[in-house]
């Protein structure tokens, strides 16, 4: 079958398939959480407008990750709605795997490349009738909290999407795993070429952070049992994994398993490479920084003032987009904020070291600021903590619970790809604040900062590879990452409430022509290396044809 509806382009001919649990394509198409997705997202967005030779593999996720609403008090509320998709086509073809001694029936969907302008996806599904109850769960949650689901989704991922894609036809050169999530795909490659060797030569491996929670580990007895190994017997394994304990890493395991690794920005090629030092047999980690794509998050009319150098259409516009924002705001918290008034956005997963929560840490000081009558600030929280992480969520709720106290303080939900485009368009300053060597890339701020708005950031992730002090950024300055967590915090929340009070507040009510030329300068620098066309030639240069 052909899933392209164009010819490719004479420089990217080797056929890739990019395997992702999660895709952030459209926001009508809500089979993504967060970060991961929406840079895959990117990805095959520019690989349609490059005119690569790639396909995406995913899972059609009946539930997607769930949906935000409120409880009556306000608080977030996780909730699992069934999704329909018309735009998608039925491929008609089934693959069958084995999951803990049973055959588990997969049916593959095709959304063309047309429909949202990216490269063609295939999604995956075990919901459907040929199926019992449970075997059709498996694909009903992205990021299911059972761990024998997960392992599951895991292998209908890996193994299933090998097999659709043969069913299909497909000639495939390389396999691109987004994460270790797609490693059984080795081993059904494994059962293909007969050793590893061979399998390498057509595997690469992106890894996207240094938690552990992205670095997931089993026990490799329970990963036998399921079938993530495709049936090998656990000899076997052992021998072409080299993994003779208990606990499995699904990260060492594609470190392994492929020709070369990739980490996610220049910074964290350095921590991968200090953390997988001692991994015997794994492949050579180098960086390709990620990026967003242009076409799809960067505001025409502020690109549009951009190019033609019109300062008071670019501020004007910006004010514009701001108003759109606020409209939101109003809607939901019933909070009038004010276009003139410098806003302040942090808005991604709520994880606990992405922390959430940093700037209020002197909430005394926090609450002055919010409420200082001559030069004010807005403060907007947004983001989709893990419905499940207990932590994550009771942080969501108390900054909506701070939030009822203070008008100029908004927290919002239904944080997906819509809401995001117009957080990034309507703030004035993009607030990051990882603890440093935790956040591997963090692409948020790229596409903030393609729509003027300043990224205000520890140097950790994409930041070094952009910054210019006081030019097109603001950077929270490094300190002793020896000391306890606590004393950080403390010390990253000082020096980030000074800068606000004496640099940023300042230059936004006194400086504005400084103020727009930052917001120019910022534009200019993140294009175009932190675009994705830059990112998805890459791939194919460093990884897929080398």
């Amino acid at each position: 079958m052909v899933l392209h509806d164009y010819e490719f382009d004479s420089k990217y001919t080797t056929s890739v398939a990019y395997f992702s649990m999660e895709f952030a394509i459209h926001q009508a198409f809500k089979i993504y959480s967060g970060g991961l997705g929406f840079l895959a997202g990117s990805h095959m967005r520019s690989a349609y407008d490059l005119r690569q030779n790639v396909v995406g593999v995913g899972i059609l996720w009946s539930y997607g990750y769930y949906d935000q609403t409120r409880y009556e008090d306000g608080s977030l509320k996780a909730e699992f709605i069934r999704k329909h998709y018309y735009f998608l086509e039925d491929l008609g073809v089934q693959a069958t795997v084995n999951i803990h001694d049973q055959d588990v029936h997969i049916k593959a969907f095709y959304l063309a490349p047309d429909i949202f302008g990216s490269a063609p996806l295939i999604l995956l599904t075990t919901d459907i009738p040929e199926n019992d109850f449970l075997a059709r769960t498996i694909t009903h949650k992205l990021y299911d909290a059972n761990e024998e689901t997960r392992i599951s989704q895991e292998i209908i991922l890996g193994i299933g999407g090998v097999k659709v894609l043969e069913g299909l036809k497909q000639k495939i050169d390389i396999y691109h795993m987004n994460e270790g999530h797609a490693l059984p795909l080795a081993y059904a490659l494994y059962d293909r070429f007969g050793d590893m060797e061979t399998v390498k030569k057509h595997v690469v491996f992106t890894t996207h952070t240094p938690e552990d929670a992205g670095n997931e580990q089993h026990n490799i007895h329970l990963l036998h049992k399921f079938g993530f190994f495709n049936g090998l017997d656990l000899e076997t394994v052992r021998s072409i994994t080299n993994v003779y304990g208990d606990t499995f890493n699904l990260t060492v395991g594609a470190l392994r398993a492929a020709k070369i690794t990739n980490a996610v920005s220049r910074f964290h090629g350095e921590v991968a490479n200090r953390m997988w030092k001692d991994c015997e047999g794994r492949s050579e980690i180098t960086y390709i920084t990620n990026a967003q794509n242009r076409r799809f998050w960067m505001d025409k009319g502020m690109l549009s003032a951009l190019d033609e150098h019109e300062d008071y259409a670019l501020t004007a516009r910006k004010k514009h987009l701001k108003r759109l924002l606020f409209a939101t705001v109003a809607d939901q918290t019933g909070k009038m904020f004010d276009p003139d008034v410098l806003t302040i956005v942090w808005a991604r997963r709520f994880a606990e070291y992405k922390r959430p929560g940093l700037i209020k840490k002197d909430l005394v000081r926090f609450k002055k600021m919010l409420e200082n009558t001559e030069r004010p600030v807005q403060v907007i929280w947004a983001g989709k903590p893990y419905p499940f992480d207990t932590n994550a969520v009771n942080t969501f709720n108390e900054l909506i619970h701070i939030s009822q106290t203070l008008k100029n303080m908004a927290v919002l939900i239904g944080y997906e790809l819509e809401l995001s485009r117009v957080l990034k368009k309507g703030s004035d300053v993009w607030l990051n604040t990882p603890r440093v060597s935790r956040e591997a890339s963090g692409t948020s701020g790229m596409t903030a900062s393609m729509n003027g708005s300043i990224h205000f950031s520890t140097d950790d992730g994409w930041h070094p590879e952009f910054a210019k002090k006081g030019a097109n950024s603001f950077t929270i300055p490094p300190i002793d990452h020896s000391k306890p967590v606590e004393e950080q915090d403390y010390e990253d929340n000082k020096n980030l409430m000074d800068i606000l009070e004496n640099e940023i507040i300042p230059m936004y009510y006194d400086k504005p022509e400084h103020w727009t030329e930052m917001m120019k300068t910022a534009m200019f620098d993140v294009i175009p290396y932190f675009d994705s066309g830059r990112m998805v030639n890459e791939y194919y240069i460093k990884m897929y044809d080398s």
